[in-house]
């Protein structure tokens, strides 16, 4: 993730020079504001990509000599399902209508879509991610035996 990070980081660079030319010589908030956020976005984006890139080190993809196959194997965890992202939508709609109609609904939005990021956040924040690596190690499955085709 070193070559994202240091993409993501001249992003950044390029949002915070055009931010500064732009407030200094055309006196506008408005579009002030968009640029510092436009750098301040792409650094959060950066920062989190330094980070996972100084926890996991060298991935394949940022070692010149990598083969193809290096990259093989399980990815990561992807979750099967999930309501949180239906009901994130759901908030984020009653919050958007509520900055239209009234502050009581903006509020209500904003409690749910709050409630809906902590229950996305926090789903999975108790999974061991060694301890399932295969269907035969899901303690929830029926039966012991796999469902694999292959031959042992």
């Amino acid at each position: 993730m070193r070559t994202e990070a240091r993409l993501f980081t001249g992003v950044a660079a390029f949002f915070a020079v055009t931010a500064a030319a732009y407030g200094w010589f055309s006196q506008e908030p408005a579009g002030t504001a968009a640029l510092v956020l436009a750098f301040l976005m792409g650094s959060l984006i950066a920062f989190f990509l330094r980070v996972q890139y100084r926890r996991r080190g060298l991935r394949a993809q940022d070692r010149g000599d990598a083969e193809v196959l290096d990259t093989a194997g399980p990815l990561d965890f992807f979750p099967p399902h999930s309501p949180w992202p239906v009901t994130a939508a759901l908030g984020a709609v009653v919050l958007a209508l509520g900055i239209v109609y009234g502050l009581w609904l903006a509020l209500i939005g904003f409690g749910v879509l709050a409630f809906a990021v902590s229950g996305l956040v926090f789903q999975y924040a108790d999974r061991d991610p060694q301890r399932f690596n295969s269907p035969t190690d899901d303690p929830r499955s029926d039966s012991g035996f796999s469902t694999s085709t292959r031959s042992p």
